[in-house]
């Protein structure tokens, strides 16, 4: 059987309790998560995640990312060519596998994120 889910109020659905987020180079920078669903062989993820203040960096080697940003404004920084790329509510940024960088969260920012594996 192949159900459907729905979720609502992303802008304001509670989510687990905000911990230091491992990959950040700024002091007290901490983030918050909540997984909404995992396919079947566990290679899809979809979730919100929050994030206050502060640069992190991330590496999508092994998986890709779609991000939805709900709120909050960030500046991402492509390690592969050096370009950068402001980001705000309303946006829709693909990370694809291979791709690494840093992000520079300037307001408390919120997502909808899809991580894709190989």
């Amino acid at each position: 059987m192949i159900n459907f889910s729905i979720f609502k109020e992303l802008h304001s659905m509670e989510l687990n309790n905000f911990s230091s987020k491992p990959t950040t180079l700024s002091i007290g920078q901490e983030e918050a998560i909540k997984e909404l669903w995992v396919s079947e062989d566990g290679k899809s993820r979809l979730g919100v995640w929050e994030c206050t203040e502060g640069t992190f960096t991330a590496d999508r080697t092994k998986m890709g990312e779609y991000c939805h940003i709900i709120f909050g404004t960030a500046k991402i920084f492509n390690d592969n060519d050096g370009t950068s790329q402001d980001i705000g509510p309303g946006d829709l940024l693909i990370l694809p596998i291979g791709w690494k960088g840093k992000w520079t969260i300037n307001s408390h920012i919120r997502k909808l994120y899809m991580l894709d594996e190989e």
